[in-house]
């Protein structure tokens, strides 16, 4: 099943690069600047580590990251369709890479278990 996901995540990955390149063809220099961003919410457990754990799912949920295409392309905002594309290819290629929202903490995933404790856990 996890093998399937992270298809799925792929093919999600590419549309979201072919809508991109269709509405935005000679922009690379954003999505370069910007298909990292999204790891900055990380900062937020500098405050604390729930707030961290919040903050990367947020930035990190697809539902939310649809709603904002949807919002950009509907109510004609660019800015915002370019940036919510953007961060749906970041989240899409995390989840390829198995590195899904956060549980209880930051190596502990909707996906499973990442990182040394993915090894701990194996063992259990």
């Amino acid at each position: 099943m996890k093998n399937l996901l992270k298809l799925e995540s792929l093919g999600l990955f590419a549309l979201s690069i072919w809508v991109y390149i269709a509405f935005f063809p000679n922009q690379w220099g954003a999505f370069a600047w910007l298909i990292l961003a999204p790891d900055l919410s990380f900062l937020a457990v500098i405050l604390s580590k729930k707030l961290g754990l919040h903050a990367y799912n947020l930035f990190h949920h697809q539902g939310l990251i649809a709603l904002g295409i949807f919002t950009g392309y509907y109510w004609p905002m660019p800015l915002l369709l370019q940036v919510s594309l953007i961060f749906m290819a970041h989240s899409t290629i995390d989840r390829v890479l198995g590195y899904g929202l956060k549980l209880e903490s930051f190596d502990h995933t909707h996906l499973g278990w990442i990182g040394k404790s993915k090894f701990k856990n194996d063992e259990q």
